[in-house]
């Protein structure tokens, strides 16, 4: 295929959104209610209507004030679930706005149901029901009717930088093979996260039967990482507890029916064995390592104790899987059981690097903008602010849109160098054409898998880390990044999944570096040091930056205060 000047489409835009999930729809809405007449642009890498970890809908959103709850006690709840280490900032001015999210999201055409009384129906402190298989379609149609342009099938290669100011990026359509320019005053990073870096929990044909979106590659943060931004906590990796094989969710099990983990033996091991006396709840990370333990300890398999439901009941837990994991009905179904003869068997998940679970991301300030002059994050991209699901994802967009509209008229366009276009178009385009050793993307991905899940703990090492393996784990990552030189595509799709697994190498290369700067366990699991194996409150409690250098090919690593702010200053 000839890339000349032809392929080559500029674009000319006020406000740059690349990623359509909730943050950066529910951005561009924000933009167009302050200014219709301003001109956004959306980078979507699929298509707005199924794109991301929506894509297959939700049957709860999990970050809500329900009655009796404040911003400020949402605030305690993250803070005290990731072991006092949070931007209680971002967190508290999400808080703030969720709720108003839900009610847009209603508006729109969300089913939610209510009770008699006309309330929500709550599913734990923070979370409540809704009939969401179609949520991404609705907040599709609410994105389009606000005339903001959309470019679908277009992958995100590089964003584009005037000193230390973001200026574009570049891209190139899937479908159309065009090379595209997109100059803009402001740029939002709203891709989602990175899953597919570790070896996945099932492998072969089933490798992509995983929790997180199997095509949130990174890309938002690699494309941050090689234009010199700030990032934090990638060493908080984030791994789910899911139904085993399926990799369904169990919120609506061990919330939505009040089922409880119990082992082989029928125990209730969370309450008899791990958690603190007179504690009430334990953080997220501790209960997966507790179903790790009885494993180890000879006390599996572990369930979701189900056996308690009615027959009404459990005919009305498999319905509501139909809205997000019908995988799991389906099951049920098939073999002719129910929930209540046939608790589902729960598992753990590979590591995911995403900043709405867990806090990896840009450094960021309340308006949601980087170290980089004009660049903005939002959503799973975004760091320091974990437990922000569907609503907090939204609300980080609007929260940046906020910030970046009234100010647009201040920033002058800058004019795009030929000369780093001509790069680019050379860089994106040249796996193409053959080399004289040719790797395919896949092959490189299996090896890079292989490697993260051996020696960065990944389900083989029950996650444990160590300072030798990750060492082991940096030479060898390194090698394959030598090694990408060699990857060829044979048509468009390969050539979107050779940028992919860059993408995912570059992810990891930050990731190995946090790991190995964190000489503490803060979060079991999620970060378990086995050469560090407890937690240290005295050294630790602050937050692990990076920058990386491209031209050097290095990560330096910056050590940031944990602040406890005083939230009544932050109300006002």
């Amino acid at each position: 295929m000839d890339f000349n000047s032809e392929k080559i489409e500029k674009i000319k835009t006020d406000f740059l959104i690349i990623g359509a999930g909730a943050a950066g729809c529910f951005a561009a809405y924000e933009a167009k209610k302050l200014n219709p007449n301003i001109d956004v642009l959306i980078l979507e890498k699929a298509h707005i209507d199924r794109s991301g970890c929506l894509a297959a809908g939700v049957n709860a959103i999990n970050a809500y004030l329900t009655p009796g709850q404040t911003p400020e006690s949402f605030v305690e709840y993250v803070k005290n679930d990731s072991m006092d280490l949070i931007r209680e900032d971002l967190v508290y001015t999400i808080a703030k706005e969720i709720n108003n999210v839900v009610k847009l999201l209603e508006e729109w055409g969300l089913p939610i149901p209510k009770d008699e009384n006309g309330e929500y129906y709550t599913r734990g402190r923070g979370s409540i029901v809704v009939q969401g298989e179609r949520v991404k379609p609705i907040i599709a149609q609410a994105t389009k009717a606000t005339k903001a342009k959309i470019l679908n099938r277009v992958v995100v290669t590089n964003l584009i930088k005037d000193k230390n100011k973001v200026c574009g990026a570049f891209g190139f359509g899937v479908r159309d093979g065009k090379f595209y320019v997109i100059q803009a005053k402001a740029v939002l990073v709203a891709t989602g996260g990175a899953s597919g870096i570790y070896k996945p929990n099932n492998e072969g044909e089933s490798r992509h039967k995983m929790w997180y979106s199997p095509f949130n590659t990174g890309a938002g943060y690699a494309i941050g990482i090689r234009a010199g931004a700030e990032m934090t906590t990638f060493e908080m990796r984030y791994v789910s507890m899911r139904i085993k094989d399926l990799m369904a969710p169990t919120g609506a099990v061990a919330q939505g029916v009040k089922a409880q983990q119990v082992n082989s033996l029928g125990e209730r091991y969370l309450e008899e064995r791990y958690l603190e006396k007179g504690g009430k709840s334990m953080p997220t990370a501790m209960r997966m390592w507790a179903t790790l333990q009885e494993n180890k300890e000879g006390r599996g398999p572990c369930y979701l104790d189900t056996t308690h439901l009615t027959k009404e009941q459990a005919e009305k837990l498999k319905a509501f899987y139909l809205h997000m994991t019908p995988g799991l009905t389906l099951y049920w179904t098939s073999r002719g059981t129910t929930p209540d003869i046939d608790p589902p068997e729960i598992t753990s998940t590979e590591p995911y690097i995403v900043g709405g679970h867990a806090q990896a991301g840009y450094w960021i300030n309340t308006n949601r903008m980087s170290n980089i002059e004009n660049l903005y994050a939002a959503g799973d991209v975004a760091g320091g602010a974990p437990k922000k699901y569907l609503s907090g994802a939204g609300a980080e967009g609007m929260i940046a849109a906020r910030d970046i509209i009234p100010n647009l008229n201040k920033i002058n366009s800058e004019d795009i160098n030929d000369k780093d276009i001509k790069d680019e178009l050379k860089r994106v385009f040249n796996f193409m054409e053959r080399q004289s050793k040719e790797i395919l993307p896949d092959e490189l991905e299996l090896r890079m898998q292989k490697i993260m899940d051996e020696y960065a703990g990944g389900i083989s090492s029950d996650y444990i880390l160590n300072e030798q393996k990750l060492l082991k784990a940096r030479k060898h990552i390194k090698q394959l990044k030598e090694e990408t030189k060699y990857l060829y595509a044979q048509n468009l799709h390969e050539l979107m999944k050779c940028h992919e697994v860059i993408d995912r190498l570059d992810v990891a290369t930050v990731l190995i570096e946090h790991l190995l700067y964190r000489k503490e366990t803060r979060w079991p699991i999620y970060q378990s040091r086995g050469d560090y194996p407890n937690r240290d409150d005295k050294n630790w409690l602050k937050f692990i930056n990076s920058v990386y250098d491209k031209e050097k090919d290095k990560v330096s690593i910056i050590e940031r205060k944990c602040e406890t702010l005083n939230l009544k200053t932050l109300q006002k």
